[in-house]
């Protein structure tokens, strides 16, 4: 009998715990939708900005992979178009897959956009650090910032509530129906530690000095 009463106590334990958790998510996607409702748009339809943001993920032999190469091929058009002037590409430079940054950056000369527009944050370690580096460190105060449709409106969410004046854009992706069916899943998951980064008030992991790199790069098109 007391294996009974100490099983069912464990059901409920676990009951309780994942409508908490089920709560949880549920809240941080309500803020996130919130926040970045009016802020998303297609590539045709987006607008103007100074910067565009793009956000680093996996590379394979020093080359973007599909998500990352689809967010810089956006950020090429963008460019292109004249909708922006600079790119500031954040991500890992130590990452597990490589160098993101590096691998960013010359894929994006490699489409024809002139290096002296390119920035690199070596330490955009996730979306959150992006952003507060972004207007901490590289002063940027309005952007578009382009990721997948998943993960745009929390890219925004963040951005926007960090100090910066951002529209998100959605990014294409070459991918697998399992690789789009798996990351829309997880990002969901994600949604609470941004409202928590965001409560903490947190530094990003690594605080950097003041670099005008960015505002340089813009002074150079005046």
């Amino acid at each position: 009998m007391g294996k009974r009463r100490w099983l069912r106590r464990m059901l409920g334990v676990g009951a309780v715990a994942g409508i908490l958790a089920g709560v949880v998510v549920a809240a941080s996607t309500v803020w996130v939708s919130r926040q970045a409702t009016g802020h998303i748009y297609d590539l045709e339809d987006a607008p103007a900005a100074p910067v565009v943001i793009v956000l680093g993920a996996q590379v394979r032999d020093g080359k973007p992979m599909a998500y990352l190469s689809g967010r810089l091929d956006v950020a090429v058009q963008l460019v292109k178009d004249g909708r922006a002037r600079a790119v500031l590409v954040s991500g890992d430079a130590g990452g597990r897959s490589g160098d993101e940054v590096a691998a960013m950056t010359e894929y994006l000369v490699e489409k024809g956009i002139d290096r002296d527009v390119i920035v690199g944050d070596p330490y955009g370690l996730d979306t959150y650090d992006t952003c507060v580096r972004a207007i901490h460190t590289y002063g940027v105060t309005k952007a578009l910032v382009v990721t997948q449709e998943f993960h745009v409106p929390r890219a925004v969410a963040l951005c926007r509530d960090a100090g910066i004046d951002a529209d998100g854009v959605n990014a294409g992706c070459d991918c697998s129906v399992f690789a789009r069916a798996r990351n829309t899943i997880r990002e969901p998951l994600s949604r609470p530690k941004a409202v928590l980064d965001l409560l903490s008030g947190r530094d990003p992991a690594v605080v950097s000095a003041r670099d005008d790199a960015l505002a340089k790069a813009l002074a150079r098109q005046d």
